[in-house]
């Protein structure tokens, strides 16, 4: 289920990003209030993968900015890749999963809504790159792992407790 028939695993850190092309696949884990950002090339079987950590790179506390940590330059960063690799942007398409709520607080402060944030950010940019958003895995309160297989443009999401879903 989660593994290739052929081909390796390109795995994707936390605040990183890669390409993988067919046979292989892509996976990140860890997405609890991280949004996993899979634009593919159905047409290439090309896909990258960016595992966004915050929404907006106004927020760094540094001069160097993690492109892939943030929505706002983590997807545009991806995109540039995708295309380098031989990608055609009126191709893409997106599928995204993640962004929960994983702590109950008891003020709603909108600082402490990350997951809802990055997901509202990842939908903006890639409205903006006119990229349709073709489906998603989105919300809750626990943490998923995904694979993304270019041969197939299949999104398989292991959910916390709640076992593999297909998008």
């Amino acid at each position: 289920m989660f593994t290739p028939k052929s081909g390796k695993i390109v795995k994707v850190g936390i605040a990183q990003m890669d390409v993988a092309k067919s046979p292989d696949t892509i996976r990140t884990s860890g997405l609890g209030s991280c949004v996993g950002v899979v634009l593919y090339d159905e047409t290439k079987k090309i896909a990258g993968l960016v595992h966004v950590m915050l929404p907006d790179s106004s927020l760094s506390r540094t001069e160097t900015i993690n492109t892939a940590k943030f929505a706002d330059t983590g997807v545009k960063a991806l995109l540039d890749k995708l295309l380098i690799e031989g990608a055609q942007k009126y191709r893409l398409k997106a599928k995204i999963a993640g962004g929960a709520q994983m702590f109950q607080f008891s003020s709603a402060k909108e600082m402490m809504r990350i997951g809802p944030r990055n997901v509202e950010a990842v939908k903006k940019v890639l409205n903006e790159l006119g990229i349709p958003l073709i489906a998603e895995d989105t919300g809750g309160n626990s943490g998923r792992t995904i694979e993304f297989d270019p041969a197939t443009s299949k999104l398989m999401i292991r959910t916390v407790n709640q076992g593999v879903s297909e998008i």
